[in-house]
């Protein structure tokens, strides 16, 4: 067997598997949904998930697409602001980009008119509150 026939036959084969355990050691990134955030004011209890528990203020509720019958209690989703509605302020989305909040309650219907309801608070750190309602990206952490 010649020298290159050999270096073929080995080296071929060993760099298609070095190519497949880095193809599939890489850690996967989470998707991201589009949606609408609305925001809600204090008093921030009772909520569905902790009843009177204080969850601080960067806290959302969670509407019928994420809510999964309260699996979503406790998760984590960041959430950026993108643009307006369309339905207030124009240019809406501050410069601070995403804020991380937890789901502690539930957005039901009628009144529920996006897909997260943040806190006043979590709301304000990414988005004027005079617009009312913005549309996000969102994932969960």
């Amino acid at each position: 067997m010649a020298m290159s026939q050999y270096y073929s036959f080995f080296l071929v084969p060993l760099v298609v598997a070095v190519a497949l355990m880095i193809s599939f050691s890489a850690p996967l990134v989470a998707s991201q949904s589009n949606g609408i955030a609305t925001f809600n004011t204090p008093p921030y209890v009772p909520s569905s998930c902790n009843g009177y528990q204080d969850d601080g203020v960067m806290i959302a509720a969670a509407s019928d697409a994420i809510w999964n019958d309260g699996g979503a209690c406790g998760s984590f989703y960041q959430v950026t602001c993108i643009s307006g509605t369309n339905e207030g302020t124009p240019q809406p989305c501050l410069g601070t980009g995403s804020v991380v909040v937890k789901i502690n309650d539930y957005c039901a219907p009628p009144g529920c008119r996006g897909t997260l309801d943040l806190s006043q608070e979590a709301f304000a750190s990414i988005a004027d509150t005079n617009a009312g309602a913005i549309n996000i990206l969102y994932q969960e952490l």
